[in-house]
C-alpha cells in the first residue's frame, strides 16, 4: 500500500484529492496546522522547521498548502502569502532531504502566476518568468523545493491555472453575481484565462506520482485556454443567465485593489500543458463548456 503525505487538505484541491487517493488504495496521512487528531495526522507549523523523522517513510509527498491569495493585498496579506508558500516549502523540502526513508517523489503546487501578464504569448514550461508579486512568489516557491531535488527526490512543480471547483477558489466567488444575472466580462475581456477542472488536477497529481519522466515545472492547465469574455459567456450559458454587466477595469481595481485586480483578473497568460501532453496524460475535461456543465449543470 502506497503511503502518501498531503498538505493543504482543507483547500478545494485537497478536499477532492484525498478521497480519490484513498479510493485508489493509498494510505493518506495529513500534515495539518494545529494539534493532530489521530494516527493519520501530523502536526506542523509551515513557518518553522519540521523534524525529518516526522515526514520519513512516505512513498509520495503532495504539498498544496498556502495562504489564500483572495482578499485585499495589504503588506501583511502579501507577507503571509509569500511566507506560507516559500518558508513552508523550504522547511518541508529540507526535512524530506534529511529523512532516512526518502519519498520517491515530491509534488509541490506552484501557479501560472509565474509567467506574469504576457498578452497573447503562448507560454510553455521553458518560457521565462514574468514580472509582479505573484511571479516573484512563484519563482521563490519553486526554488524552495531544491533541497529535495538535490537529495535525489524526483520533484514536480505543478504550475496550476484557474481552478474550476464549485467549492472554493475563483469560480465559487463568481457564481453569486452570475446566478443573479449580474455577471459579465472583466476589463477588455481579451485577457487569456488558463483554467483547469479540479478533477484534472487530481488526475494529474495521481499521474505525476507514477510518471517517472515528469520532473521540474509542469503546467497544470487545460489544453484550451480561453479569453475572459468567452469564459464569462460560457459560465452565463451554463447557468442560463445573461452576461450583460461587464466589470470595467477601473471598477475592478477599485473593488479589489489595483495590484490584485491587475495580477489576478486583468492579467493575460495563455499557458499550454506541454509536458503533461508529451508525457501522455489524457485530460478528462479539455473543453470549458463540458467542464462547467459537469460542475454546475
Amino acid at each position: 500500500m502506497e503511503r502518501v503525505l498531503v498538505t493543504g487538505v482543507s483547500g478545494p484541491i485537497g478536499a477532492v484529492l484525498l478521497p480519490y487517493l484513498e479510493s485508489q488504495g493509498a494510505h493518506v496521512v495529513r500534515l495539518v496546522r494545529g494539534p493532530a487528531q489521530g494516527a493519520d495526522q501530523i502536526s506542523w507549523d509551515p513557518l518553522k522547521p519540521i523534524s525529518p523523522g516526522a515526514v520519513s517513510g512516505f512513498d509520495c509527498v503532495v504539498h498544496l498548502a498556502g495562504e489564500s491569495i483572495v482578499g485585499r493585498w495589504t503588506d501583511d496579506k502579501k507577507r503571509r502569502v509569500r511566507e506560507s508558500r516559500v518558508l513552508g516549502t523550504q522547511h518541508l523540502a529540507t526535512a524530506l532531504a534529511q529523512t532516512l526513508e526518502r519519498p520517491r517523489v515530491f509534488i509541490c503546487a506552484s501557479a501560472v502566476g509565474y509567467y506574469g501578464n504576457r498578452g497573447d504569448e503562448i507560454l510553455i514550461e521553458e518560457s521565462p518568468g514574468g514580472q509582479g508579486f505573484l511571479a516573484g512568489v512563484s519563482r521563490e516557491w519553486e526554488a524552495a523545493t531544491r533541497p529535495a531535488a538535490e537529495a535525489g527526490i524526483r520533484t514536480v512543480n505543478l504550475r496550476i491555472g484557474l481552478v474550476l471547483s464549485p467549492k472554493g477558489g475563483a469560480l465559487e466567488k463568481m457564481l453569486t453575481p452570475f446566478r443573479l444575472g449580474l455577471g459579465g466580462k472583466i476589463g477588455s475581456g481579451q485577457q487569456w484565462w488558463s483554467w483547469i477542472h479540479v478533477d484534472d488536477i487530481v488526475g494529474a497529481v495521481h499521474y505525476a506520482m507514477h510518471a517517472e519522466s515528469l520532473s521540474g515545472p509542469v503546467n497544470l492547465v487545460s489544453p484550451h485556454a480561453v479569453r475572459n469574455a468567452d469564459f464569462t459567456q460560457a459560465l452565463a450559458s451554463v447557468l442560463r443567465r445573461p452576461a450583460l454587466f461587464p466589470l470595467p477595469t477601473f471598477l475592478a481595481r477599485l473593488a479589489f485593489g489595483g495590484e490584485m485586480a491587475d495580477e489576478l483578473l486583468l492579467s493575460s497568460a495563455h499557458v499550454e500543458p506541454e509536458r503533461l501532453r508529451a508525457s501522455g496524460y489524457s485530460f478528462r475535461f479539455p473543453e470549458l463548456g463540458a467542464a462547467l456543465d459537469d460542475l454546475l449543470g
